[in-house]
């Protein structure tokens, strides 16, 4: 976080720089010098070499950060562009009030794409309550005003979302109605900050008003079909099943913020400036000290100190994985510092107990019930999508996963007698370990299997219902549970996916048992004992484990075994040698980093929503190929190639189907009576509407990694001006077709302003 300027336009009431403990703001200089801005840029690029990172994120912040003035921040935003990006790809964002933010400012952020979040408490009255200017005047039409230059089509991939801090005076309802009418990408709900020795105001009997309030506006947002994400209500149901908080206000992530201020000075988040006067101070500066002599003192150290940092009562507590013991600066108590839970512990519990309990059918996002809310339509049709809205769509494949699955489940025919034995257990595992059961369902050849039962098959193939009870066999390994499950062996083979699969090597036996538990899992049969360990590793007899890659430390599968990896269009390659796998992993490495340097804001959502790399055959013809299948998402289907860049470029092409195939089983974008037949320039074949459709929207990321890559070096000039042509005929053709849906005109209008701002 660097504070390029250390004074704000307005005097919120409840502002922890100016209002609270610290003041350390006043012995400051008011604006980030050309020099400190240059030494904070060379400290960070610094840093991620020497840990080769491959993407670090800076957020301009204050006081307020536009009153540095147009020409400051240009010049600060170009000094931290030529510094950190020749080492790794710099993700810029800005917290801003919105007041000074108009078209001129945008198209400098536009540039150098910059992400801008909003700070907005609700509407007139609730915002106006806190908000105001020194003199008293409210700051929401200012505010608006800066939204609504957000909100047009030319900057909409700017609009990062809006931060709202709670006041209990503002009726919950209302200040979410006025939040949701801005249309954000996102929403952050902040308590406002207090400590033990500040705590927060409690009015009336409500032992934990803050839970209520909150309980309230979730109500409502589940109501309307969640809308846009809102961070604490995911963390809490992301860490509920294991996955990370995304925040440090909840969950035990380890943190990873650090503040620059206007002088250099290194210091820990702001939220310590409510604890007291230079509590947030390190000692450090950039001028004089990198980034490892941050980490190394000992007040960072024991904020990252994860689980063993917290209180003796918060490690004990059912629900410390979710809650972390709340946000570092709000543990604070004169005489035991840090050494407590959380001045909300009671609100945290309340609020997590209570969502915890809530029917999964009630805590999806919108898109796995309804339609894509309007601002993911304009994220993905921007081109990329962020992380957020691309597990918003993973979330509404899992539930129609679920749907698929409980149809099946529901209506096994008479002889199904292992699926049937093994479907009540089901119902036990989603409630003993959800996470276990979403990790297993969320794999991309789960729902093909599926499509496979219901779909009419000729009746000398009857659909492998078995493999149902591979699903609840595979759920109750993961999660520990003691379970057993009667599975089919064919021709001595077990795939349990998501872990690995059994071959037998010499007994054939049509049935076995598998005993899950704590410490692994054991598969029997008449002459077959096969003990596999906790960590599910190779050693046991004929077991394989499922190969796994690590992609900025998301894991995604090497899918090279799973039975229903074969639906795409070009037949899977047979299971790898180990040779194979590693050269694999190694050519996949090396295109992953190329993702991430021509391709940095689709590399967010690709490792947001990629859970599969199937091998698929080389052709005859030595061409690349590459495929997505409709009923996979999250898979991607490639023939081996040692060319890492063009290997970049077909993970984030079919990615980009996906994403599309996601976004169609929920709303129609064209009219599905429209049989008409289109020419496009990638193709010699004419292609239908909505072939027209995902070509456009492939091709578009297509283009825009061939316009980085232009930028380096004149010679892709040609490729990128061919691509973005094809890419710009075909949007005319769907533009001028007259069959897109309301939505399908919001998405190409999307698409059409990611052109326009290539401006060449």
């Amino acid at each position: 976080m660097l504070k390029i300027h250390s004074r704000c336009n307005l005097a919120c009431d409840h502002c922890y720089v100016y209002e609270h403990a610290d003041q350390t703001w006043r012995d400051r200089p008011a604006v980030m010098s050309a020099e400190t801005v240059q030494a904070a840029a060379d400290r960070i690029a610094e840093h991620a070499a020497r840990h080769a990172l491959p993407q670090v994120h800076v957020v301009l912040h204050g006081g307020e950060p536009l009153l540095v003035g147009a020409d400051r921040l240009r010049d600060t935003l170009e000094r931290l562009r030529r510094t950190i990006e020749p080492v790794a790809v710099l993700d810029l964002g800005m917290q801003t009030n919105g007041i000074r933010l108009n078209e001129s400012v945008a198209e400098i952020l536009l540039s150098h794409s910059v992400k801008v979040g909003v700070s907005l408490d609700g509407g007139a009255a609730a915002n106006d309550r806190r908000r105001r200017y020194r003199n008293g005047a409210g700051s929401y039409e200012q505010t608006l005003r800066g939204l609504a230059v957000l909100r047009l089509p030319r900057y909409r991939t700017l609009y990062a979302g809006i931060l709202c801090t709670i006041d209990l005076r503002n009726d919950p309802v209302a200040v979410y109605e006025a939040l949701a009418a801005q249309e954000p990408p996102h929403l952050d709900l902040l308590l406002p900050h207090a400590t033990w020795d500040r705590p927060p105001p409690r009015p009336g009997p409500d032992p934990t008003p803050y839970a209520s309030w909150l309980l309230s506006l979730h109500r409502r947002w589940l109501h309307d079909g969640r809308p846009m994400p809102i961070r604490l209500f995911d963390s809490i149901a992301s860490t509920r099943h294991g996955g990370g908080s995304g925040t440090e206000a909840l969950g035990i992530d380890v943190g990873d913020l650090v503040v620059i201020e206007t002088d250099g000075d290194w210091e820990q988040p702001d939220s310590m400036k409510t604890v007291a006067h230079g509590a947030a101070g390190t000692g450090l500066n950039v001028h004089a000290h990198d980034a490892e002599a941050v980490l190394a003192t000992a007040a960072m150290r024991h904020r990252r100190s994860g689980l063993a940092g917290l209180a003796a009562q918060c490690r004990v507590c059912p629900v410390v994985a979710q809650c972390g013991g709340g946000l570092y600066a709000h543990r604070y108590r004169s005489g035991a510092g840090f050494d407590n839970p959380s001045a909300y512990c009671a609100d945290l519990k309340a609020l997590i107990t209570t969502m915890n309990t809530q029917p999964q059918s009630q805590t999806r996002p919108a898109a796995a019930i309804g339609e894509v809310p309007p601002p993911w339509l304009d994220e993905f049709g921007s081109g990329p999508g962020g992380a957020p809205a691309v597990r918003a769509l993973a979330a509404a494949q899992l539930a129609i996963t679920r749907a698929l699955l409980a149809h099946v489940g529901t209506g096994l025919p008479p002889g199904a007698e292992l699926a049937a034995a093994a479907w009540p257990a089901m119902d036990a595992l989603e409630r003993q370990s959800p996470g276990a059961v979403a990790d297993v369902l969320a794999h991309p050849y789960i729902r093909p299997w599926l499509a496979t039962c219901l779909r009419p098959g000729p009746e000398d193939a009857p659909a492998d219902l078995d493999r149902l009870a591979d699903l609840v066999a595979a759920v109750a390994v993961r999660a520990g549970a003691e379970l057993n499950v009667t599975v089919a062996l064919r021709a001595g083979r077990l795939h349990l996916p998501t872990l690995g699969t059994l071959v037998l090597r010499s007994a054939h036996p049509a049935r076995a048992v598998v005993s899950s538990g704590r410490n692994g899992f054991t598969v029997k049969a008449p002459g077959v004992l096969v003990e596999v360990g906790p960590g599910l590793a190779d050693g046991a007899d004929g077991w394989r484990p499922a190969r796994t890659l690590t992609l900025d430390a998301a894991a995604v599968l090497l899918e090279d075994a799973d039975p229903y990896r074969d639906c795409f269009d070009r037949r899977a390659a047979s299971p790898l040698t180990d040779p194979a796998a590693r050269a694999w992993s190694t050519i996949l490495d090396k295109a992953w980093a190329l993702v991430h340097r021509d391709a940095p804001d689709y590399a967010e959502g690709l490792r947001a929503g990629l859970r599969a790399i199937t091998p698929l055959r080389s052709g005859s013809d030595e061409a690349m190929h590459s495929a997505t299948a409709r009923d996979a998402f999250g898979a991607i289907g490639v023939a081996y190639t040692a060319d890492s860049a063009a290997l970049a470029v077909m993970l984030v092409h079919e990615f980009q189907h996906s994403k599309l195939g996601a976004i169609l089983d929920l709303q129609d974008l064209t009219d599905p009576a429209d049989r008409r037949t289109f020419a496009v320039g990638w193709r010699d074949d004419p292609r239908p509407l909505e072939g027209v459709l995902q070509g456009t929207y492939a091709h578009l990321a297509v283009a825009d990694m061939w316009r980085a890559r232009a930028r380096r070096d004149r010679s892709a000039a040609p490729v990128y001006r061919m691509y973005r042509d094809w890419t710009a005929a075909a949007l005319g053709v769907l533009q001028g077709s007259g069959s897109l849906t309301a939505a399908g005109e919001r998405f190409a209008e999307a698409l059409a302003g990611a052109i326009d701002r290539w401006g060449d």
